[in-house]
């Protein structure tokens, strides 16, 4: 089994930036983290154990998501208020997700979590997001910020899930944000959370420096690309595109239920 604290081999370096390259291009285009590529990836290429690959994985988000925000915010794409308002959420329920964890069953949460995915999945198929358009912040919009924040940082703490493939939706739907804005905003939310969660994972050894640089470089090679893709397609192909994406995570996670039934059975 391959050691993830050994030193990397030349072979091991090309692994991680071709698990960033793939990384930061879903990155940029549809706003996530990356951390559903990257923590599998980590744990069926590089032998990592799936703790380890969690806090690489928050270290190599840390240099993709500054540049995508960048990225995006060249172009006004990026809502700094919105940002640190569901930050503030998500960092008080990473809180409650954390205290849950022990308390709930695994099954029942990944049950539950493939549910809202895929009512996400079929109103995000629905809808067909506007790219021009203002947001007003007043009280109801702050509230409903903070309450999607809540849930983005408590289902991050249980299930181990980016930010992103919560809070695009979320936005798009619930609160009239462009899909653009809302995959910016996304990402700039995203640096205070993995930052914290990088810090933390150092502490408890969960990190490998090497590889999490390595991945984070191969990501911000490709993170504007895919940011450039996104504004090319149109808002009705992005939503598609999305929706697939969801899927994907939607069949991962039955997977990963289904072999805990059986692991639990036999």
């Amino acid at each position: 089994m391959t050691d993830p604290a050994a030193p990397a081999r030349p072979r091991a370096w090309l692994r991680f930036v071709l698990i960033g390259l793939a990384a930061g291009l879903l990155s940029g285009l549809f706003g996530v983290g990356g951390g559903t590529v990257i923590v599998p990836a980590l744990v069926a290429f590089a032998g990592f154990d799936r703790r380890r690959a969690a806090g690489t994985s928050l270290l190599a988000i840390v240099p993709t998501s500054l540049v995508g925000t960048l990225t995006y915010g060249l172009d006004g794409h990026v809502s700094v208020l919105t940002a640190a308002i569901l930050a503030a959420g998500t960092v008080v329920g990473a809180q409650i997700g954390a205290w849950l964890l022990a308390r709930l069953s695994q099954q029942v949460l990944r049950w539950a979590f493939v549910a809202f995915l895929v009512v996400v999945a079929v109103q995000l198929f629905l809808t067909v997001p506007l790219r021009d358009g203002s947001i007003e912040v007043g009280p109801g919009l702050i509230a409903g910020l903070v309450a999607v924040g809540l849930v983005t940082g408590i289902l991050s703490g249980l299930l181990g899930v980016g930010g992103g493939v919560i809070v695009v939706p979320a936005m798009i739907l619930l609160f009239g944000y462009s899909d653009l804005l809302a995959k910016g905003t996304s990402l700039l939310m995203m640096i205070p959370t993995a930052v914290s969660g990088t810090v933390a994972n150092l502490r408890r050894g969960f990190v490998d420096w090497r590889g999490g640089l390595l991945v984070g470089l191969g990501a911000c090679l490709t993170v504007t690309l895919g940011s450039w893709v996104a504004r090319l397609l149109e808002p009705r192909v992005a939503n598609l595109l999305f929706v697939a994406f969801l899927l994907f995570l939607i069949w991962k996670t039955v997977a990963e239920a289904l072999r805990a039934r059986r692991a639990q059975r036999g």
